[in-house]
């Protein structure tokens, strides 16, 4: 770095008035204090005067330097070089200006070659350093020494030099000797102290930044750095008035805000961290330091899909970082991503292999990917580096339980609770009991951790959960209400008082426990989000809405309060709010992987599948590595025609996660429509190896079976899906194809057995209802109807479709039954015909010629619809628009099951 050493004399000049002098001088001697604020208004003061004073204009330069302002020192300084200021006091600090823009051929340019110049040689040895060419700034530096040996510039060129060559031990050498040949430079202090800090030798450090301040008592440099090595020392009361002290020295560096908000974050103000990191990062986004302090912070929060970016980020610059390796994997099991997480943390082992905490988090992903053999491995080993690590003990016997040893794993349990008598280890051990109806034994553990914290409520919660799963709901009250009675603000006991209010029939005594909660604290989301879900459990929908809009403007940055406001609003077809909610999140939260799905969900719902693809494609930028995201954008692409596209995402998704069966139905969907037959049965066969358990290997050979005309072999593999895995949509896949095969009766005797066993399934009696419908088995269908419709009485597609049903049957219930559809949904065009074409045959001709007309406008391609409404214009006595609309019908070139009808009909007229 270049000292602002050559700049010395020459600072007043006969010119200048007395004031302007006098102005100057302060301002230099304000910047020697290292109040650099108090400079820059005495300078700007002087050049109010005297506009033309290259000496202000080249300490005006200096001091912008120092407050990190490279651009504006640049232009103070070009400025004195118009003014006549020497080229050997105005190079050195210009150098420096656009050093630390990152602009090094410009320096050189500036620099020229002289041999006999020291600013040249020094401007250059440093442009060399930053271009990375080693040999030619040692050079420059070699020069410069000849010209001024002892020169504090030229020795910490030279000590620069030997860092960036990994010569530490010469670095230090020429470091001392700066600070020994000048001991009144501050740079050379700072140099030496930088030095020594990246060598972690804190006490020295400390000791060298004292001498800095000593020369420049407010330099914000030293200040921070001081800070630093505080934080890591824990000395956070001494850092935070370092802190303070380089900010009212008008510093605002992104070294001293990162400092800052490392400071914050080990004091635990995680959201007050991240805030501070906001600003380096809406400015810096490649500040990576900040990237990985942004990813801690908000993994502290919760905010997990948030921090995947940030690591995702810093990892893409720093791969072998190892701490920040743990943590990425550590989020994405947060995430529901253990796979991607075992891969992450395998392939750190690779350069880590005796890491205990990298093998615990590779054990805990294989453990949530199923694969409980690798976890129990991870864990064995881990618990052999560390075995006095009562987490990674308790992990091992989690991993124990998940493959049905469980004397084993109560025997983990124990040691890690024998080591560390945390609640953590308790717990597990508690809870390891509880899975083994060894309930006794649960309730003597807790009972003797509670008589050691007796003021514990998170004791007394666990408690209860054991007298709940032995189905004690007495003591479990008992135990819940003595949390509330130490912590009355907690939420999970009040929560879990709540629900047994519910099963046992008191919606409004749960209620009014949560509202007595709320009352104490009114803005707790959780609380707010349990009234709205207890309303929407209630089927008081407008009330849910009310407690869920409430949580989110009491908690709008809460992105948990506005997904659930979200759902509700889809929920309730209130799709316009749906998307305005959506759309103001991802504005407020340009890089949260939650608001932008929100947005691609919320344009889906309003049927814009171009604005929805765009979001998902945002959001795949955002999570490259998760398959789900790759998997939505291929369904989208597929949606809008565009196979080639949707096959690529299909592939990426299959590349992060091969054994991803949505993803392989979705490339075998592609052969089927493309008519490659045989590379899609391929793919259902490999499924059917691969996972022998799952019906989708059967359902995808089904699919291509039936679009292979063969309904036969279809319906055997549906009959072998559906015993792999019963379902309804299964149920109508079978029924379907053995209808095409000839068998109805068979077809039928199946799917109501199915539904004899699960009445409530109104979406296969949707589907039975249809078939019968549409094979003019009016009186079967009625009875499906009907029972979607006393389940669900405002649902619109049934009871139009029981409408249309009933008059076609010559049931006076039709009409009233339409209407109510109406009454509803009027802009459905399904509807408008459903009840127009009733009042034409029941002879209020005008008022169902009116709906037709509307249902023809909200629906012109549908066929049926402008049929129906071109008969109601015959009928009316109409027949010129009704042999227009025939023959819009006719021409159009569609084929449909009334076309002869259609033609028939413009034959009469």
């Amino acid at each position: 770095m270049i000292s602002g050493s050559l700049l010395t004399g020459g600072l007043a000049a006969c010119s200048k008035s007395p004031d302007v002098q006098a102005l100057v001088s302060e301002a230099g001697e304000y910047h020697r204090k290292g109040d650099n604020k108090a400079a820059v208004i005495q300078l700007k003061n002087a050049l109010q005067q005297s506009p033309e004073d290259m000496h202000a204009r080249l300490l005006l330069g200096t001091v912008y330097l120092d407050t990190n302002d490279p651009q504006s020192a640049e232009k103070e300084l070009r400025k004195a070089i118009e003014l006549g200021m020497a080229r050997d006091k105005a190079l050195p600090p210009l150098a420096r200006s656009l050093i630390m823009q990152g602009k090094f051929e410009a320096v050189l340019a500036e620099a020229g070659d002289a041999p006999d110049d020291l600013a040249a040689a020094l401007a250059r040895g440093n442009a060399f350093l930053g271009l990375g060419k080693g040999d030619e700034a040692k050079q420059a530096f070699e020069l410069a020494r000849k010209l001024s040996p002892d020169h504090p510039d030229v020795l910490i060129g030279l000590a620069r030099h030997a860092t960036l060559s990994r010569d530490t031990q010469l670095a230090s050498r020429y470091a001392d000797e700066a600070t020994a040949r000048n001991p009144a430079n501050a740079d050379a202090w700072q140099f030496k102290a930088d030095l020594l800090r990246a060598q972690n030798k804190a006490e020295e450090a400390l000791a060298a930044y004292e001498e800095v301040l000593k020369i420049k008592p407010n330099a914000a440099p030293a200040l921070v750095s001081r800070a630093g090595i505080e934080i890591g020392m824990g000395k956070y009361d001494a850092a935070r008035a370092n802190l303070e002290a380089a900010r009212k020295a008008g510093s605002a560096t992104i070294i001293g805000i990162y400092t800052q908000a490392l400071l914050e974050y080990r004091e635990g103000k995680h959201a007050a961290a991240l805030e501070q990191l906001q600003r380096i990062l809406r400015s810096a986004p490649d500040h990576m330091p900040s990237q990985l302090l942004a990813g801690s912070a908000q993994y502290a929060l919760g905010a997990t899909q948030q921090a995947e970016v940030h690591l995702k980020t810093y990892l893409d610059s720093h791969p072998k970082d190892i701490n920040a390796r743990k943590l990425y994997a550590a989020v994405l099991l947060k995430n529901g991503e253990a796979k991607r997480a075992q891969t992450v943390a395998s392939e750190a082992l690779k350069d880590a292999p005796q890491d205990p905490q990298l093998l615990a988090i590779a054990g805990e992903s294989s453990w949530q990917s199923n694969d409980l053999r690798a976890a129990s491995d991870y864990f064995k080993k881990a618990s052999a580096i560390a075995p006095q690590d009562a987490m990674i003990r308790a992990s091992l016997g989690k991993a124990k339980l998940g493959q049905g040893d469980s004397d084993a794993a109560i025997a983990e349990f124990e040691k890690a609770y024998a080591l560390d008598k945390k609640d953590q280890t308790g717990t597990a051990l508690v809870l390891s009991y509880v899975q083994q109806k060894r309930f006794d034994k649960a309730l003597e553990l807790v009972n003797g951790m509670e008589k050691e914290q007796p003021k514990n409520a998170r004791l007394r919660l666990l408690k209860g959960a054991v007298h709940l799963a032995r189905n004690d709901t007495a003591n479990a009250r008992k135990s819940f209400e003595e949390v509330l009675a130490i912590e009355p603000l907690n939420y999970p006991a009040a929560a879990s008082l709540a629900n047994l209010d519910v099963k046992e029939g008191k919606p409004d005594s749960a209620k009014k426990r949560l509202e007595s909660l709320l009352e104490k604290d009114p803005k707790n989301p959780e609380v707010l989000q349990a009234l709205g879900a207890l309303a929407a459990q209630q089927k008081q929908n407008e009330e849910a809405t009310r407690w869920f809009e409430r949580a989110h403007a009491e908690n709008p940055d809460a992105m948990q309060a506005a997904g659930q406001l979200f759902m509700q609003y889809v929920r309730n077809g209130q799709k316009q709010k749906a998307l305005s909610l959506a759309q103001k999140l991802q504005s407020a939260n340009p890089q949260s992987p939650e608001a932008l799905e929100m947005l691609g969900n919320a344009h889906f719902a309003n049927g814009n599948r171009e604005a929805s693809l765009e979001a998902y494609e945002k959001l795949a930028v955002l999570k490259p590595d998760a398959a789900g995201v790759h998997y939505h954008v291929g369904i989208l692409q597929l949606g809008a025609q565009k196979q080639a596209q949707a096959a690529a995402a299909f592939k990426k998704a299959l590349a992060l996660h091969p054994d991803y069966i949505e993803a392989h139905l979705g490339l075998a969907s592609i052969d089927v429509m493309a008519g490659r037959h045989e590379p899609a049965l391929g793919t259902a066969r490999n499924l059917q190896k691969q996972h022998p358990k799952s019906p989708a290997g059967h359902l995808l050979e089904g699919e291509v079976l039936m679009a292979q005309k063969k309904p036969a072999l279809a319906a055997g593999a549906f009959e072998r899906a559906f015993a792999a895995g019963k379902n309804g949509q299964t149920a109508q896949k079978l029924h379907a194809a053995l209808v095409l095969a000839g068998k109805e009766k068979e077809a039928d005797s199946h799917i109501n057995e199915w539904l004899k066993a699960h009445p409530n399934d109104s979406a296969s009696h949707a589907y039975l209802a249809l078939h019968y419908l549409s094979t003019g088995q009016n009186k079967q269908a009625i009875r499906q109807y009907e029972t979607i419709v006393k389940g669900d009485p405002k649902n619109v597609r049934a009871l139009n479709n029981l409408a249309w049903a009933y008059q076609q049957e010559k049931d006076s219930r039709a009409l009233k039954l339409a209407e109510n559809a109406y009454g509803i949904d009027p802009r459905n065009p399904a509807v408008m015909d459903t009840l127009g074409g009733i009042l034409v045959e029941n002879g209020e001709v005008q008022r169902g010629l009116e709906l037709l007309e509307k249902a023809v406008a909200g629906a012109p391609d549908a066929p049926d619809i402008r049929l129906r409404y071109a008969e109601a214009l015959v009928k009316a006595g109409d027949k010129e628009k009704a042999r227009s609309e025939l023959k819009t019908l006719v021409d159009s070139g569609k084929d449909f099951p009334k076309l002869k009808d259609a033609r028939a009909l413009l034959a009469q007229l």
